[in-house]
């Protein structure tokens, strides 16, 4: 899958992500600083899901009408352990492919999805 990591998703996500495979761009190695309409524009551009842990995102994708290519997925899970949260984040994107065109929030119990305008 290809993801755009916003700059607030840890290294050790980003990481497993890269080393199972998938096409990840981290906002904080080549533009860190990009405001949250940016970072959003770059995901609706590259056709990348878009992974936060910024609840702002909800309410961009509420209010702006984007292309189906892209979605946003934001994190509501605890960091206190980076390798948890990245071994949570490999079992969630291993077990489903259909992120393009919702937004989903992952927590530990699970997953819910909306679909994008």
């Amino acid at each position: 899958m290809r993801f755009l990591a916003d700059e607030n998703v840890s290294k050790a996500i980003v990481h497993a992500l890269i080393t199972a495979g998938h096409d990840v761009m981290y906002v904080a190695q080549f533009n860190a600083g990009l405001n949250d309409h940016g970072v959003l524009a770059l995901a609706v551009a590259e056709d990348r899901i878009l992974l936060t842990f910024d609840k702002d995102f909800g309410e961009l994708a509420r209010t702006q009408k984007h292309g189906s290519g892209y979605g946003i997925v934001l994190f509501r899970i605890p960091m206190k352990n980076p390798s948890a949260g990245a071994a949570l984040a490999l079992a969630t994107f291993s077990a489903r492919e259909d992120w393009s065109g919702h937004f989903s929030v992952v927590e530990e119990g699970g997953v819910r999805m909306r679909r994008l305008k």
